[in-house]
Order: C-alpha cells, then structure tokens, then sequence
C-alpha cells in the first residue's frame, strides 16, 4: 500500500503534462484578468476610450458614458507595463453634435423622452513606461428609448419625427427657421446641410421641433470688393448647428432659432490631447497616421417598438444591442502591429484575443450608472 500513493500522484501528473504542454503557463488559460468596473483606472481609460470614439466619426451627437458594464485586462508579454484593455460601455447620446469636437464630460443628455442609449465594446492599449494610450478599435449600437414606454409615462411628450423628407411639416420648420436666422444674420448667409433630429408635439397648436447642420452659402462678387474675392470661397463642411421651432395657432406663426457655431476642429483637437499622456510617436506623422488599422462604427438601429410590434406574432426574439468587436475568432489569439506608436525599427505588436462573452462578465461589474432609469440600461 506504502508504493500505491506515490505511484497514483506519478500517473496524475503524467496525465496532466499530457493534457498541457509544458510551454502552456497559467497565463495562457485564465488570459484575462478581472478588474472592477468602478475602478478609477478602468473609469479613466474608458473615458479616453470615448473621447476617442467621439473623435473618430464625422457624423451624429457625442456620446458620453453612463457606466462600464464590464472590463478586462490582457497583460502583454513583450511590452513591459503595458496591456490592453476589453471595455464594455453603456453610453447615452447627449445634446452636443460631434462636429463641436466638445469633451462628452462637457455635453448635456437630452430629456428623458428623447434619450438615445447603446453600447460600446472598444479595445484600449495602455503602457504607461512608453506614455501609450490608444484605442485600438470599436463598435457601438445606439437605440432610442422605447416610444411605446414613453407615451404611458408622458402622453403628451412630443414624438419623434421623419428624417427622411417624407413629412412635409419638417421641412417647413427647417425652412422657416432659417429663414429667420438668416435675415437676423446679414452678415453671412447659411443653407441646409442635413436635418439631424425631428419632433412633434401639440402646444396650443401644432409645433414642430427640428435641429439641423448648416453650411456657408458662397457670396457673389461685386466691384467694390478687391480682386481676390473671386479666390475666396466658404468650407463647404458644416459650420454649425441650429435648433429651431415653429408652431402655428390660427393663424400665427411663432418661429424661434438658434445656431452654435463649430470651433475650428484643430483647436479643438489641442484641447483634447491636453488632458492625455502624449504619445512617444508624432501625431503628425501622416504616415504613422495611416498604419493604425482598424477603427470602428456607430451603428444606430430604430426603436425596438418598431421591430418588436405589440400585435407581432413572432415569436423570435430581437437582439437589442447587437454589438460585437472580434478583431479575430482565434483561441490562441492574432498579432496586430502597432510599431507606428513608437519611435524606433524595432517591430511592436500586440497579442489579441476574441472579445470576452458576457457569460465571461466580471464579478465587480457592471459598475454603478449615472443615469440609472432602466429604460436606458442596456441588458
């Protein structure tokens, strides 16, 4: 009996090298670690992560954060303190446009019943040694918030409108409204770019709310202007942006306006960087620019009421927040290089994984929510 022990624990450990190869560490079983949702670091790399994001797209209102919904950290083997970061984020639309370049901690949120909400999975490299923060890609689903649970709370809040030209009413407010900025407004003159939002509501009669992008209308040459003025021409980009309103009752009609003007994006752009660490590499540097591979989307899907009608028959569920983020389906995991972050002829990558399921959640997340209205927490 004596010999039995120490031969069970030799076959144990025969069968458990078998299983896992030598060169298979701890690291390569358990990758991920957990780290708290409420963490100040976490909350600090997820908010440059959204500052990123926000950069990064040309159209639509800044998001800001409501809370992290889940986090993990992936130690990198051959980047001394550095590792990248799996962040899931529920954000909330605010009122700001992307275009103002404004920080999200310096926007408002919309009211209650125009609130969009979603979710945003972003891969966020940090190496504090080499003064690195760098979000490596994303992708975020928005949603407005159910009209349907709206309209039991506040029947008489106003309802969103259509963007797509059909509905006449929008245009006249458009229309109207910047007709009167611009005879206010001689100075320049301004056209229509893009209708951004759209609302109804009756007060006292029907009113119609529109917000809108707006662009510098060229002006004509005339002889008391010097010979360069036919070299002078607007930035056919949008300018700003204008809130109007236009409500009839009888028959008056009460239009109120008001544009904000959009800081020179390089300007903004300064501010921005002010609060990061710099990076070691040029910002500059067009070429560097444009080795840094995958970004990401905003993806804006219409209100689940629409895809999931009251009457509806089917019985298949509908993902609310399809959003997914995986740069590669690879156990094991895929290279990507990110040398243009540096200085040097030194080759640098980053090993990344598949994005973590949310069965994989961590067990200090989610963290705790500005806005914690069940309405606009995704599930």
């Amino acid at each position: 009996m004596g010999l039995l022990f120490p031969l069970a624990l030799c076959a144990l450990a025969t069968s458990y090298s078998a299983a896992f190869p030598a060169q298979q560490t701890t690291k390569n079983l358990f990758p991920f670690l957990s780290r708290g949702c409420n963490d100040s670091d976490v909350l600090s790399f997820a908010g440059f992560a959204l500052e990123d994001i926000n950069k990064d797209r040309k159209d639509g209102y800044i998001l800001s954060l409501n809370r992290v919904s889940d986090v993990r950290e992936q130690r990198q083997d051959d980047e001394p303190g550095g590792s990248l970061f799996y962040l899931t984020l529920d954000v909330l639309e605010t009122s700001s446009h992307v275009l103002s370049r404004k920080s999200w901690k310096d926007c408002e949120g919309w009211p209650f019943y125009a609130t969009v909400y979603g979710q945003c999975k972003a891969l966020f490299y940090i190496n504090k040694p080499r003064r690195v923060l760098y979000t490596v890609a994303y992708n975020c689903t928005l949603r407005p918030v159910s009209r349907r649970s709206i309209h039991r709370m506040c029947p008489d809040c106003p309802s969103p409108s259509s963007l797509d030209g059909s509905d006449p009413k929008v245009l006249e407010a458009v229309t109207e409204t910047l007709a009167k900025y611009n005879r206010q407004h001689t100075s320049k003159q301004y056209s229509l770019v893009e209708v951004t939002r759209a609302s109804s509501q009756w007060v006292n009669g029907p009113s119609n709310f529109v917000e809108y992008l707006i662009k510098e209308i060229p002006q004509p040459c005339t002889k008391s202007m010097d010979s360069t003025c036919a070299l002078q021409s607007p930035d056919p980009v949008p300018v700003g942006l204008c809130e109007g309103s236009l409500t009839e009752i009888k028959a008056d009609k009460i239009v109120v306006v008001n544009c904000d003007f959009f800081e020179p994006q390089d300007a903004a752009a300064e501010g921005e960087k002010a609060a990061k660490l710099p990076k070691v590499q040029d910002p500059g540097n067009k070429e560097a620019e444009a080795k840094k591979g995958p970004k990401g989307t905003v993806q804006k899907l219409p209100d689940l009421d629409d895809e999931r009608p009251e009457q509806s028959q089917d019985p298949s569920p509908v993902e609310e927040f399809p959003v997914h983020l995986d740069l590669t389906t690879d156990p094991e995991g895929q290279a990507l290089d990110v040398s243009f972050l540096f200085i040097g002829p030194l080759e640098e990558k980053l090993l990344v994984l598949p994005f973590p399921s949310k069965e994989q959640r961590s067990a200090e997340c989610p963290g705790p929510a500005r806005d914690a209205n069940h309405l606009v927490l995704p599930p």
